[in-house]
């Protein structure tokens, strides 16, 4: 066991939100495991470390109310009662449920919507656009919309309860941050048990028809359960799409020989998208909190003691990667920790991936000589880490 190396770091600087790969770069340097001060937790920088954090089973994600509590309890409802913030036996149960009906072959089944929807969605594009806006954005929204079986035509205020409630997810947030996160929980709220309502007297083939006749060892989802979980596919289900596509193919018009590599096949779609995951993190950290004495990477973290995984620092470590700051499309194999791993890895992650394929690759088909138009202004947020907008030239002539 060493000695506790401590770190000075603002994870709210704006300099940093914009490009926090030096820092990253410097905590790595400063070990595996490094005592964060400010933030009253540990910080995993490394790969080994990452991973030894999230498949450690004693490493869990345990929910703590937001106060006050009366006020906050929209807010702190939708995550109490969601898979991603609860752990065995609870964890074990919803999960099993889960994977019951996402089993079902609703991700082969979206294949063809995926398609046709980006398909025409890349055709209409013309001239110069905001790529997010216009085509990133809405795309998960819809996929997911058919997934559960909600109307795409919805897709603007559940974008919008969406992004209210993740910025919630920041290191710092203000009383404006607050209000809109509960606004928006009672909203989204409303709307799912409305939804499981029409869904109980006209069933579809839909995901929320078989999360409402799923059963395991006589157990089902309890309808706050229910509402909880429809609302995490649809905020991890657009958020995430939404940064990787953005975050990733900004990184790939950065690098215009790049982009003809994939345009014209040599570089697999399926390949260069590991990489648009890799090279600019969508999610920059992920918590757990020890429920036992545990030792990580030579460090002893204290029952209680939180981890915070820096995800971003784990894809750019150069024990695992080489030439990591490069991007590289063809990079194979590429293990990097997007999805999360351990008990926790993203349960979507076959969907999300089968609906960045598709896009990606309709996109490219449609326009292969696309290119960046002028500066692309960063949100500023670090750990859901994104653009604002994404402006680009379809006719390459920028």
């Amino acid at each position: 066991m060493t000695s506790r190396p401590t770190v000075e770091v603002d994870l709210g600087d704006p300099g940093f939100v914009d490009d926090p790969y030096p820092t990253l770069a410097g905590l790595r340097a400063a070990g595996p495991m490094v005592w964060h001060d400010a933030g009253g937790r540990w910080l995993a920088t490394t790969h080994g470390a990452v991973t030894a954090t999230l498949r450690d089973r004693r490493l869990g994600r345990i929910w703590t109310d937001w106060e006050p509590v009366g006020r906050m309890e929209p807010f702190n409802a939708l995550h109490r009662n969601q898979l991603m913030e609860n752990e065995p036996p609870v964890h074990t149960r919803m999960r099993r449920l889960l994977a019951g009906a996402f089993s079902r072959g609703h991700v082969e089944r979206m294949r063809p919507r995926i398609e046709e929807l980006a398909t025409e969605m890349a055709g209409r594009l013309d001239g110069t656009v905001d790529l997010l806006a216009d085509y990133a954005e809405p795309m998960p929204v819809y996929v997911i919309a058919d997934l559960l079986g909600v109307p795409r035509s919805d897709h603007t205020v559940l974008r919008d309860w969406s992004q209210a409630i993740v910025h919630m997810y920041e290191p710092a947030v203000d009383e404006s941050v607050r209000s809109a996160a509960v606004s928006a929980s009672v909203e989204f709220d409303a709307y799912v048990r409305d939804v499981l309502q029409h869904r109980r007297r006209t069933p579809g083939d839909d995901l929320i028809t078989d999360l409402l006749a799923e059963r395991a060892d006589g157990e089902s989802l309890s309808e706050d359960e229910l509402v909880a979980t429809v609302v995490l596919l649809l905020n991890a289900g657009h958020e995430a799409s939404v940064n990787v596509f953005g975050n990733g193919v900004h990184a790939l018009l950065e690098h215009p020989a790049e982009v003809a590599r994939v345009a014209g096949g040599e570089v697999p779609v399926d390949v260069a998208l590991e990489e648009l995951i890799r090279f600019d993190a969508p999610l920059q950290l992920f918590e757990r909190t020890a429920t036992a004495d545990v030792e990580i990477a030579g460090q002893r973290v204290v029952a209680g003691e939180k981890v915070a995984c820096l995800m971003g620092s784990a894809n750019r470590d150069a024990a695992v990667f080489d030439d990591p700051d490069r991007f590289d499309p063809a990079r194979d194999p590429n293990p990097h920790v997007g999805f999360g791993l351990g008990p926790h890895f993203c349960l979507g992650a076959p969907l999300a991936r089968l609906e960045l394929q598709i896009s990606l690759a309709a996109l490219l088909r449609r326009h292969p000589r696309l290119t960046l138009a002028g500066t692309s202004p960063r949100r500023p947020t670090w750990v859901l880490r994104g653009y604002r907008t994404l402006v680009v030239d379809l006719e390459g002539s920028s």
